[in-house]
């Protein structure tokens, strides 16, 4: 999924969600569709505009898929009537946040695709570097597009391919050896449920199992949420088959070496649920670390340590670990307000930070406080915390950060603008300490990345400019944008 408009100055600070993606198969003939509610319901913060599931009966008509789409939220979109209504044992669903294309509900997924053999419905996580080349190659053969979406070019690539292949698992293997960039795939044709994963496993995806059903899911917590059980992750290259006749199955041609892989530093530091694991690392386990090492390396002399909700909650206590300095709630979020960036309009991003947090006076007044967050894009949201917590009565403000300084645009499905727009671009921290008014500021050192992964091998591109393939020459991100 290709990002929205990246040119636009006004975006909100901080980072985008990606996307969700979950699939299931119950091989004892029972209905999914009440099941995927719920995984995508664990996984909604990976998108907020909008969702979808699309199932289909594998002994019922062949091709016939039900689906159900829209743009909000998943307990928004679904009730419990329409989830009757989809009924069928192979499914996936979807939750979106606009990573490909402007945000409208002919853009949401699942993509279901009716062609020559039949259907297929396709959910999609991440961003392809070369969707352009790829569109304008289909579109110039008499393909037809009814989205702005880069799915929607793997959706053709995979039917293409299954004109000529034997198998609807070998059409997708092919069409991913076309595509380039970073994606999750699961795939669901008449009798098969199929996912996929990059080469360099940007995007995580994990298989689970409960009684004879299995699932594919972007975050073991989904998996936990309906009371599967873990089974593995999808490899990086790896393209899984799941069917009756063969249970799990593998082709692992499209696999690299370990120390080729690039995932995505940002699911452990931002992206996934804290509850979840990806490819064996616990996220909350890293962030943990992060704070850790926040504290060895950036430290002060402080009274009170706290996290920005939710997810500089976990590296707040591993730096109040480490340091000594104690944990403490200092923001009360409003838990039915979206995340800041949801609205696109500069004006409402003011009210944004203050309806999404508040400040408990009686725990920050009179105090040194750690504030520990993420990240800091463009800046625009800091200042008005660090702000708050001196109205609020805090003596003094000093920031940690649990990433490096973001310093290149990502081109693989994290919404980090051009450099122009990072504050860290061509700024030293002292400067951005002034510019966001805290007393001091420390960032996650870079060479901690390996340690907080466990060893992983991990994409570094947004810190550093290297990435783990050559990035495309020109800024694609919002090309279909319309």
């Amino acid at each position: 999924m290709t990002h929205t408009n990246f040119k636009n100055p006004n975006m909100r600070d901080g980072l985008h969600e990606e996307c969700g993606v979950f699939g299931m198969y119950d091989f004892d003939g029972k209905d999914v569709a009440s099941s995927i509610y719920y995984g995508l319901f664990a996984l909604q913060h990976r998108g907020q505009e909008s969702c979808g599931i699309a199932v289909s009966d594998t002994e019922g008509p062949k091709g016939k898929v039900r689906t159900r789409k829209d743009m909000g939220l998943v307990n928004e979109v679904f009730t419990q009537e329409n989830l009757e209504s989809l009924s069928g044992d192979i499914g996936v669903g979807h939750v979106r946040y606009s990573t490909a294309g402007a945000s409208t509900r002919e853009n949401a997924q699942p993509l279901v695709l009716n062609y020559v053999k039949g259907t297929l419905a396709l959910a999609h996580n991440g961003n392809l570097i070369n969707a352009n080349e790829l569109r304008r190659d289909l579109e110039y053969t008499g393909a037809i597009f009814q989205t702005t979406i880069d799915s929607e070019v793997i959706a053709y690539h995979i039917a293409r391919e299954r004109l000529n292949s034997k198998t609807v698992q070998e059409a997708v293997a092919r069409a991913c050896k076309k595509i380039k960039g970073a994606y999750s795939l699961v795939v669901m044709s008449p009798r098969k449920l199929i996912a996929a994963r990059d080469p360099f496993g940007f995007k995580p995806l994990c298989i689970g199992k409960r009684d004879n059903a299995y699932m594919v899911a972007s975050e073991t917590c989904a998996l936990e949420t309906i009371g599967a059980e873990f089974v593995r992750d999808v490899l990086p290259g790896e393209v899984v088959t799941i069917s009756p006749e063969c249970g799990i199955a593998s082709d692992m041609s499209m696999c690299l070496p370990e120390k080729e892989q690039g995932r995505c530093i940002f699911e452990y530091i931002y992206f996934a649920r804290p509850d979840s694991h990806i490819d064996g690392v616990s996220v909350y386990g890293a962030r943990i670390k992060a704070g850790k090492f926040l504290a060895m390396d950036s430290p002060v002399e402080a009274d009170l340590v706290t996290g920005v909700p939710e997810s500089g909650n976990a590296a707040a206590l591993g730096y109040a670990l480490e340091s000594g300095i104690p944990y403490g709630t200092a923001f009360v979020k409003n838990g039915y307000v979206g995340r800041t960036f949801i609205k696109p309009k500069q004006s409402s991003r003011e009210s944004s930070v203050r309806l999404k947090l508040n400040v408990l006076k009686e725990a920050v007044a009179g105090k040194r406080v750690v504030m520990i967050d993420d990240s800091i894009v463009r800046g625009t949201t800091s200042d008005r915390i660090v702000k708050m917590l001196r109205d609020a009565g805090a003596l003094e403000v000093h920031v940690r950060i649990s990433s490096p300084p973001f310093m290149w645009p990502c081109y693989f499905g994290t919404d980090i603008p051009e450099r122009e727009q990072l504050i860290a671009y061509n700024r030293s921290i002292e400067e951005i300490r002034k510019i966001i008014g805290a007393d001091s500021l420390g960032y996650l050192e870079l060479n901690r990345l390996d340690e907080m992964s466990q060893g992983l091998s991990i994409c570094k591109g947004c810190f550093t400019g290297k990435y783990p393939m050559a990035p495309p020459t020109q800024d694609i991100r919002g090309e279909y944008e319309r």
